[in-house]
């Protein structure tokens, strides 16, 4: 499958509303040193997510953490996420076709989300979606911040 790498302008997305990235950066930095339980983990970012259902980095974070032990519902995070990315790209002015790289700090939330749905098709056995979230994130992520294969 041939890539469609665009030369348009990259875009970079408006950042998560108020401070909630940096509460969620905060509750996974205490989770990943092991200060905070699974479930105390677990209801942090949800009560971010409850406070600030646009916030892509909480449902990034929801996604991953779902991954460990219940991909239906990594699938779930990760999708409501992806959906909220997009409406955010596409209230920035993105049209489908500029990158989306990672290496703009507040585009990372949307990416995760949609890696995390990527792994969670592979897990499902969604091929014909996993095919295509792969091609989406090569073209939006130029790159390949995640070492996709990209002649696979």
């Amino acid at each position: 499958m041939a890539m469609n790498i665009s030369l348009e302008q990259p875009i970079t997305l408006p950042p998560d509303p108020a401070d909630s990235a940096q509460q969620v950066a905060a509750a996974t930095a205490a989770f990943e040193a092991g200060q905070l339980a699974v479930a105390d983990y677990r209801a942090q970012i949800n009560a971010i997510v409850s406070r600030h259902p646009t916030c892509l980095s909480a449902w990034a974070a929801l996604g991953e953490l779902a991954l460990r032990e219940d991909v239906i519902a990594a699938y779930a995070f990760c999708r409501v996420g992806y959906h909220r990315g997009l409406d955010r790209a596409r209230g920035s002015g993105w049209r489908g076709t500029q990158p989306l790289p990672w290496s703009a700090e507040t585009n990372r939330g949307f990416l995760r989300c949609l890696y995390g749905l990527l792994q969670a098709t592979t897990a499902i056995g969604e091929t014909a979606e996993m095919t295509r979230i792969r091609q989406f994130l090569l073209e939006l992520e130029p790159n390949n911040h995640f070492g996709l294969d990209p002649r696979a």
